[in-house]
């Protein structure tokens, strides 16, 4: 994952247009190329990780712990870890998580009806 240095005229034009666009700052927070689908899945529920893993063959572990770390640092997805042995963690979206149903499901169909203007449908 690219990281913008924090010293950057880029990452500070970033930060300054996210600060005066609410917008920019919640597509910030879900834009990212795997934040999105795995926020998708965890709409249907509570996953381990293995089972996210499988959803998203083409993620590398390495990536998806950050995504996820990410996730949970901003407050969109909850890990709870329950002691036993082996040691099980699930994930799920939290409360402002769920709330972003309605969101993912306007933005599958905005992609059904533009895949279809291309005529890649």
């Amino acid at each position: 994952m690219s990281k913008i240095k924090e010293t950057s005229t880029n990452y500070a034009n970033k930060q300054a247009l996210a600060d005066e666009c609410l917008e920019v700052y919640a597509a910030n927070i879900i834009g990212g190329q795997w934040a999105l689908v795995i926020c998708s899945w965890l709409m249907n529920g509570k996953l381990r990780f293995g089972e996210l893993k499988k959803h998203l063959p083409n993620i590398t572990e390495r990536m998806l712990t950050l995504q996820l770390r990410k996730l949970e640092e901003d407050k969109i997805v909850k890990r709870t870890i329950y002691a036993e042995v082996p040691l099980r963690v699930e994930y799920e979206l939290t409360a402002i998580g769920l709330e972003l149903r309605p969101i993912i499901n306007a933005l599958e169909s905005w992609g059904v009806k533009h895949k279809s203007l291309l005529g890649e449908f």
